[in-house]
């Protein structure tokens, strides 16, 4: 079982454990000493978003790398995406993200990738979990000119800039399209603001002056909201909302409707399915994406395979079948035909270039799929207990299932982050499936849970 490593790395509140400078010292060390590869000089990325507290794991993690002659290239504040790309494009050993994506500003995080833009397996966490706990590391002190050297890439933005823009069809470009963009004041301020306005769009940008402590605060793909008023007041013909690192996107239609990475998927895929570029005919997503989308997939001659949730999962499973598109509700989008994890800007350009090519609007295209009633509860829980050993709870769940069908779900999680239950249920009648998870909940909350407010 991994200590630290949750579905998205490690994650915390900054500054206290686990997330400190000093676990962040021996981090570096342990995965500089399972991630370099062959002989010579060995490099690391390491990028960040724009929290605070960034700075402070930036300079323990780059300690990490050089105390064990790895040299450190520092990227400064770019979306986690962008560091993916630029670590295979430079042939790094790996790349370090310091983020906690949508959460708010006093805690932060960090996840790697492989030498190829990779999220790593839960195998090799493990691996430099345990070594960070062994005297292996202090065998390996390399001295002199052996020590790892600190370098600064200042044109970082403009090579991923260039990259995104190159997923865009040359043939088109954005004029005339009004954009409202939200960069939730996180690691995209820069680079999306560049693209999308390089490529011609008349862009109205809202929540991109990063402050160190205002990353998410009441803005990006967790406020759709705001793009969603945004859209209508502005009158434009789409809205973009950003997470803090920028891998994942939520949208609004030109009528200020909220369209999650669910509709986006279906879209995508089914113009992929027109041009006969959808590997399969199929889409990875996770066991939270809707039966709608299940169902528009089949209606256009395409399946849907399912996932644990955490986009890493769903990566792990396109490249093991070779299926080049999935995702989850949440916006995080892969197109693996373009790149190696979920990217927020990438997303939106390929929602974009289906806009321009058909001459259709973003609730035209997303008519494709209607969305069944899904009801979501969270719960904090004293101890993440064997679902199977709560009294009373897989006799529910099965007594639900059974009267809900084909035409519903029940899933019933822990968090992979956070001591926290998760209940979704799914349906035709609304009514009936919150009744239901207020059952259940009621269940694992008797068992299992805390008298603290729910998350």
């Amino acid at each position: 079982m991994r200590k630290l490593f949750g579905t998205d790395g490690i994650r915390g509140v900054a500054n206290t454990e686990p997330m400190t400078s000093e676990m962040a010292l021996t981090l570096g060390r342990a995965a500089a000493y399972v991630l370099r590869k062959g002989n010579g000089r060995h490099k690391v990325l390491i990028g960040k978003d724009t929290r605070l507290s960034c700075y402070m794991i930036e300079n323990a993690l780059a300690a990490g790398f050089l105390s064990m002659g790895v040299d450190a290239y520092m990227v400064g504040p770019l979306p986690t995406p962008g560091i993916a790309f630029l670590t295979h494009s430079m042939r790094a050993d790996a790349g370090v993200v310091i983020s906690a994506s949508h959460n708010s500003f006093q805690d932060n995080g960090i996840k790697f990738f492989d030498r190829e833009g990779f999220k790593l397996p839960d195998s090799v966490e493990e691996e430099i979990e345990d070594l960070m706990d062994s005297k292996e590391l202090y065998d390996e002190r390399p001295t002199g000119a052996d020590v790892g050297r600190a370098f600064r890439i200042d044109d970082a933005v403009g090579r991923y800039v260039v990259y995104l823009k190159h997923t865009f069809p040359k043939a088109y470009k954005l004029d005339g399209v009004r954009i409202v963009l939200d960069c939730a004041n996180g690691a995209g301020y820069k680079a999306a603001y560049e693209v999308f306005s390089e490529l011609g769009a008349d862009l109205v940008v809202f929540n991109n002056k990063p402050d160190g402590t205002n990353i998410n605060r009441k803005c990006g793909a967790l406020h759709p909201e705001v793009i969603c008023d945004a859209v209508k007041e502005y009158r434009a013909n789409i809205g973009i909302a950003l997470d803090g690192d920028a891998d994942r996107v939520i949208f609004a239609d030109e009528h200020g409707n909220t369209v999650n990475g669910d509709h986006i998927m279906a879209l995508c895929a089914r113009d992929m399915i027109d041009k006969g570029r959808l590997v399969k005919n199929t889409v990875v997503c996770t066991v939270m994406s809707n039966i709608g989308l299940e169902r528009s997939l089949k209606e256009a001659g395409g399946r849907m395979v399912r996932t644990d949730v955490g986009d890493r999962y769903v990566v792990e499973k396109m490249r093991q079948d070779g299926y080049n598109l999935g995702g989850e509700q949440s916006g995080h989008l892969l197109f693996l035909d373009h790149g190696t994890t979920g990217d927020g800007v990438m997303s939106a350009l390929q929602v974009l270039s289906v806009m321009v090519m058909t001459g259709r609007s973003l609730s035209e295209l997303t008519g494709c799929m209607v969305s069944y009633p899904q009801v979501l509860e969270s719960i904090r829980v004293r101890e993440k207990r064997e679902l199977g050993d709560i009294a009373g709870l897989m006799e529910r769940i099965g007594e639900v299932e059974k009267d809900l069908g084909d035409s519903g779900r029940v899933l019933v999680r822990y968090s992979g982050t956070e001591n926290v239950a998760r209940v979704m249920l799914e349906g035709e009648d609304e009514k009936q499936i919150k009744t239901y998870c207020d059952d259940i909940v009621e269940i694992i909350e008797k068992e299992i849970g805390t008298k603290g407010e729910r998350p």
